[in-house]
């Protein structure tokens, strides 16, 4: 399935949200770092239209890099769902990434999975929850 372009959005408004959840994680540990929250916030102007793709694909790659200097697991995985969701304004299929990676940061994995799936018209679950 290859989304149209106003799926694709909305896929990257939930990958957005997705790694909001749990960037608090990352946070906590690293409260000057703001190259997770600033992926997050450049998919959100993507969506909008008042950022172009190599913009955020540049987010999404400084986010990547703080999760490298993430203390944890956790925190490793909170920044990587904000580049994946930044990424996902380039490559859809990235959205289902950052999903991914929000649940691997998460205390209860299965409540995450719930309030994801929550946040995400149904008739676009099968490509984000595969």
């Amino acid at each position: 399935m290859k989304p149209n372009p106003e799926d694709h959005r909305l896929l990257a408004l939930w990958a957005a949200v997705c790694a909001e959840h749990v960037l608090d994680i990352f946070e906590a540990h690293r409260p000057q770092d703001d190259r997770p929250r600033k992926a997050v916030e450049a998919v959100r102007t993507w969506v909008q239209g008042d950022l172009g793709v190599s913009v955020v694909r540049a987010a999404a790659f400084a986010a990547h890099a703080a999760a490298r200097d993430a203390p944890t697991p956790a925190a490793t995985s909170a920044a990587r769902a904000a580049g994946h969701a930044a990424a996902t304004a380039h490559v859809v299929t990235h959205a289902p990434h950052a999903a991914r990676y929000a649940r691997a940061a998460a205390s209860d994995v299965e409540a995450e999975l719930e309030w994801q799936r929550q946040q995400l018209p149904e008739r676009l679950c099968a490509f984000a929850f595969g």
